[in-house]
């Protein structure tokens, strides 16, 4: 059986070493009883997977820094001591940040991590917030592998990246963790290098330099302005022990790649596992979770967290969705908040008031998860539809509508052909204009459950008749905990998930992620990536036509928190050497504020054969019920110009912010312009 090395550092209980650990079982790091029994709170303890490789000895290395104490020089940062560290001059002068660490290690390896140990001396001075990772071959030519903000504590720290030769490793630190001063410190640094080396092949995709967080990112939302919310538990690393009354977030800027951190208190909720959903204007619904009766709306534009009204029935694991009336309805959840009776409920965002819907009831939804309706009800696959229904395609085998208006009904929607329940699996509204649904994936229960690559298309008719189902060709892997992120141009990206459903566990984690193409039904396999992305990982569609895709852990003491994401360029952006296509561009459009129904003039630089609106997505535990793509038909074309018509129903058109973009005849998308439509 194959092994991998690695490094750790648990250093608040005096413990410096390597492990080797087959490859099918994952180090653990010490229990919460060990750590009581040193004194220590596990939620304090921030423990990161470890890269996966082999250790590189650090024999014959050598350092380059850009300052240094006369006490503390920068070969004490790979000398393997925990207790000496190297610190940036800060006596006489305090040397200005950036702050550079430079190791030759001497020999070119295939290397895919790196360690970084903060100081162990019970001060947090120097600790690295900000930084960037950068490797070469011959100490000219720099190529960035990592970049982002670590958390400010003393716990190990990990960065993960996809393998590439390299001989020479540079640390660069663009700020303190803390603010405290221009310092930076690091007790020591290791590198890690995979047995082999593959390029990977243009035509299927690339993946981008990993960006660390200072939290394991369980859920995430797109805002208008292009940036990414993530956002954890009441701490970085666990959803335990916390008293319910704040959410650490971070911020990733794509524009400017930075990443940014923010402690939320004011609306006392501890936003783990809770429903989310955009509203009209953009802005984030969070509802349960942790704190289960809570309520909190991030607001984009004015930059800050405001309460809102509190859920009539507490929940967590729940699901909710827009709906064509602009209410957010959400049902299930039993993880929190008390067991059974999660019947529907319906937000109006405008009164800032729940609503029961007592003809709304839950039961008809469960699946036969054998840890009773404690799993039974959660994360339900939901679509806001004509005429306020919402349509419930999963997981439960079967589906079911639910009509919200006045103090809403039911109606069951037969089964999912051949299907069984397919907890934590995936549904994707590629084609709403069609009411054409994806669903791929999954396990009959939540945990300890085979994953299945089953795939079917579900096709929405009429409000509240059934559906039908077609089966299609299975996915190459089965996968529970996965993500799928449709693109503009209808095709379908999951990355990510295990080959057996168990939470907080990398084992049996399928790094070959796919494509699904509308076209002809058939899934093609992409460039592997090299972190595990599984149980709390996270997929959102960016507003270049990429996909964000991090995450996965939260666990405490665990192995498996993933602190960082990529972003996976599908090969509709590359040429065949691997350089980026080029994009067609929107010059103009006629409106970017409309309702459903309105006809769109829209100016391009270049011919185009195809225009398609994506919503922007939120997701969480595998479900997003806010992403959807509507295809527009263009005509005209003469100069550049064309002309598109969207379609006249808000159950298709869902109120809220889209992506618009165009694209070429090789399925190149645009940039996205923005555009909301109102009601």
């Amino acid at each position: 059986m194959l092994q991998t090395c690695v490094s750790y550092a648990l250093l608040l209980l005096g413990i410096w070493g390597e492990v080797c650990n087959a490859l099918s079982i994952p180090f653990v790091a010490p229990s919460a009883d060990v750590l009581k029994a040193e004194g220590l709170k596990p939620q304090e303890v921030t423990f990161a997977a470890p890269a996966d490789g082999t250790l590189i000895p650090q024999t014959g290395w050598t350092v380059a820094v850009d300052s240094f104490q006369p006490n503390a020089p920068g070969v004490n940062a790979i000398d393997r001591g925990p207790n000496t560290f190297w610190h940036t001059e800060w006596s006489p002068i305090n040397a200005p940040l950036p702050h550079t660490f430079t190791i030759d290690m001497q020999a070119t390896y295939n290397v895919d991590g790196i360690g970084y140990l903060p100081r162990q001396d019970g001060n947090s001075n120097g600790n690295i917030g900000s930084h960037q990772i950068f490797v070469s071959t011959d100490n000219v030519t720099w190529v960035l592998v990592a970049f982002g903000m670590y958390y400010d504590d003393s716990t190990q720290k990990y960065t993960s990246f996809e393998t590439i030769p390299a001989r020479y490793i540079q640390i660069k630190a663009l700020s303190e963790a803390g603010n405290r001063g221009p310092w930076t410190t690091a007790a020591e640094f290791t590198v890690f290098a995979a047995s082999s080396y593959t390029p990977p092949s243009p035509n299927q995709g690339k993946w981008s330099a990993t960006i660390d967080f200072p939290l394991v990112p369980v859920s995430a939302a797109l805002h208008p302005n292009g940036k990414v919310l993530v956002w954890s538990s009441y701490t970085s690393s666990d959803f335990i022990g916390g008293n319910g009354g704040q959410t650490l977030t971070s911020t990733f800027d794509p524009a400017a790649n930075t990443v940014t951190e923010r402690l939320v208190t004011n609306t006392g909720h501890d936003m783990f596992c809770p429903g989310i959903s955009l509203d009209v204007n953009g802005r984030v619904i969070v509802t349960g979770g942790n704190a289960s009766p809570k309520t909190s709306i991030r607001d984009p534009t004015a930059d800050n967290w405001v309460t809102g009204a509190q859920l009539k029935i507490p929940r967590g694991y729940h699901a909710s969705t827009a709906c064509s009336d602009g209410r957010i309805f959400t049902i299930g959840g039993s993880w929190s908040g008390g067991e059974g009776g999660k019947n529907g409920e319906i937000y109006d965002p405008k009164s800032n008031a729940w609503s029961l819907l007592p003809g709304c009831p839950v039961a008809p939804m469960l699946t036969a998860d054998t840890a009773g309706v404690y799993r039974q009800d959660n994360h339900g696959w939901l679509f806001g539809w004509k005429n306020q229904y919402v349509f419930q395609a999963g997981p439960s085998k079967a589906m079911n509508w639910y009509n919200t208006a006045s103090s809403g009904a039911q109606n069951g929607a037969g089964n999912r052909a051949s299907d069984g329940d397919s907890m934590c699996g995936n549904a994707i509204m590629y084609d709403a204009s069609s009411g054409k649904i994806l669903t791929i994936g999954g396990s009959p229960n939540y945990s300890n459950s085979p994953s299945k690559s089953n795939a079917y298309i579900i096709t929405l008719g009429a409000d509240g008749a059934n559906p039908v189902v077609t089966t299609i060709g299975n996915m190459n892997y089965p996968r529970t905990f996965a993500n799928a992120v449709v693109l503009p141009s209808g095709q379908v990206f999951i990355a990510g998930g295990q080959n057996n459903a168990q939470p907080f566990s990398d084992v049996g984690s399928q790094l070959t992620p796919e494509l699904w193409d509308p076209n002809t039904n058939a899934f093609t396999t992409m460039t592997p990536n090299t972190i595990p992305r599984n149980y709390h990982s996270i997929g959102l569609l960016l507003t270049d036509g990429t996909v964000l895709v991090g995450g996965g852990g939260l666990c405490g003491t665990c192995s498996t928190n993933h602190f960082d994401a990529q972003i996976f360029t599908p090969p509709y952006l590359l040429n065949a050497d691997g350089s980026p296509a080029p994009r067609p561009s929107i010059t103009s459009v006629s409106a970017t504020v409309f309702t459903p129904g309105s006809r769109l003039t829209i100016k391009t630089n270049v011919p185009v054969t195809l225009a398609a609106l994506v919503r922007l997505g939120t997701t969480t535990h595998t479900v997003n019920t806010d992403q959807r793509r509507i295809s527009l038909t263009l005509s005209g074309g003469a100069g550049n110009t064309y002309t598109a018509s969207v379609p006249n129903d808000f159950g298709i058109t869902l109120p809220g912010f889209w992506m618009l973009f165009v694209l070429n005849a090789n399925k190149t998308p645009s940039l996205a312009t923005m555009v909301q439509v109102k009601k």
